[in-house]
């Protein structure tokens, strides 16, 4: 019998510090997005792993960073487009909201500000930096966070997580994404399920849990050409990898962002997700990233 993980990118507009043109409907959705999620989980008593980008807890910042290696350009957005708009760069509240909520949360990280680990361009000083800062925001708030989550999955500089006291990370999906056309004949015929991926100690010491499906890369026209015959796909996916997961070892790890969910379908799609999980949780049950580690490391003793 395998497990069910949802592990979420709270970021708000640290997302898309990193865009020429953010967009909009996505940075205005992340708190919305934030509040649905937290609602929709304690409704029914589901535990997630948080990811936040360390930089939220802040109750406000004037966006300089001067001793920061990236350079201050990277938060150039906070001293410009965004200097008035606090609600996406810091929100204390929010991460107290999951804090406070009925269902025991695992509260990780997501870097300070999104910076890239696996960007070439990324070193290892600017790593360290940001998880530096973000473990100093994070400790001030009374958190000891021990999962840890990529920017984007773009994994790099493992080796530093454990220096910071992080035990786990979402690791890359292990199959490669498929094109439109497997898509679509996926949902026609009704085969395949998204992987049950297996959780692996890096040679860090951390234990890697890859990533089985992002919960909203099935958009555009791809969806719109599914949803008539089938409904929403991802949700169809979801109930097989459930079923897999009921079957045979394995976790079968589900992630998105709150920012997702831009609108009514989003949240539909989210709230199906959350009941079909619900639903099998006596046969499938339900861990966050840091219960995976546990019992990973544990086994590893033994």
């Amino acid at each position: 019998m395998g497990s069910v993980v949802l592990s979420i990118d709270a970021e708000l507009g640290w997302g898309f510090v990193d865009y020429e043109t953010p967009p909009e409907d996505r940075v205005a959705s992340g708190r919305s997005g934030w509040q649905t999620l937290c609602r929709l989980l304690d409704e029914r008593d589901l535990r997630a792993t948080w990811a936040v980008v360390g930089h939220l807890l802040h109750d406000a910042c004037d966006g300089r960073h001067l001793d920061h290696p990236i350079g201050s350009d990277w938060f150039a957005p906070e001293r410009g487009a965004w200097a008035d708009r606090r609600d996406v760069t810091c929100a204390p509240d929010l991460v107290e909201r999951v804090r406070a909520s009925g269902p025991d949360h695992d509260i990780g990280c997501h870097t300070y500000s999104h910076v890239e680990f696996g960007d070439p361009g990324t070193t290892r000083d600017t790593a360290a930096a940001e998880l530096e800062r973000a473990r100093g925001v994070m400790d001030a708030f009374g958190l000891d966070p021990r999962s840890f989550v990529f920017p984007r999955n773009n994994v790099g500089h493992v080796d530093l997580l454990s220096e910071y006291g992080f035990e786990s990370y979402r690791g890359q999906r292990p199959v490669p994404r498929r094109s439109l056309t497997e898509k679509l004949r996926t949902v026609a015929y009704g085969g395949g399920h998204p992987p049950l991926v297996t959780p692996q100690i890096h040679d860090s010491g951390l234990v890697n849990i890859p990533a089985s499906l992002f919960l909203y890369s099935f958009e555009g026209v791809a969806l719109r050409a599914a949803r008539h015959a089938v409904g929403d796909p991802v949700v169809k996916l979801v109930e097989r990898g459930l079923d897999a997961a009921a079957e045979e070892d394995g976790v079968l790890h589900l992630w998105l962002h709150p920012n997702n969910l831009v609108g009514e379908p989003e949240r539909q799609r989210i709230e199906s997700v959350l009941r079909a999980i619900d639903a099998r949780r006596d046969e499938v049950p339900v861990e966050t990233m840091a219960d995976v580690a546990r019992r990973e490391r544990a086994a590893r003793v033994r």
